[in-house]
């Protein structure tokens, strides 16, 4: 039987250490479905269709993953799309307690799904979405924290808005 997981996010943008965590989940899980969240509340800087082409861009040569947007609980879209594990980052403890919650809280909902945490390389330890919006706010520099084509697709845009 297929090994499938998802690994849910608002990848607003997509980084380095989303990219990283996705290559390893694709290693390990015979199909990963990246799952970008409308998350309007959160109050994204791209719009749910950016981030989704921003995913695609950085995903295209990784054969076993496809990207999808969606607007409802993670356990209900897992078992819409037949996966029974989550994929969720840990760049350090700080990030642990909120995911611990989280799975927990998962679990709670459906306990045939089992959440599995990643942790980045060490080098995208302290990469984060609102570090790097932080930085297109004021045009800094993205290159190290962002993959290549989206950095360019972002270039390509113009001017972000948060």
């Amino acid at each position: 039987m297929k090994k499938i997981a998802l690994y849910p996010g608002t990848f607003d943008p997509i980084t380095n250490g989303h990219h990283d965590i996705i290559v390893r989940a694709a290693k390990l899980f015979d199909e990963v479905i990246v799952a970008v969240a409308d998350s309007s509340d959160k109050k994204p800087m791209f719009p749910l269709g950016q981030r989704v082409s921003m995913v695609e861009l950085a995903i295209s040569e990784i054969a076993n993953v496809k990207v999808i947007p969606f607007n409802n609980l993670t356990v209900d879209l897992a078992v819409e799309q037949n996966a029974s594990v989550l994929v969720r980052g840990l760049r350090g403890v700080s990030d642990f307690e909120y995911e611990l919650q989280l799975g927990y809280l998962n679990n709670s909902l459906n306990e045939d799904i089992e959440t599995v945490y990643l942790m980045p390389s060490l080098n995208h330890a302290f990469v984060s979405s609102s570090i790097v919006r932080n930085l297109l706010k004021f045009s800094g520099k993205t290159s190290h924290l962002l993959p290549p084509k989206v950095e360019d697709l972002i270039k390509r845009m113009g001017q972000c808005t948060l």
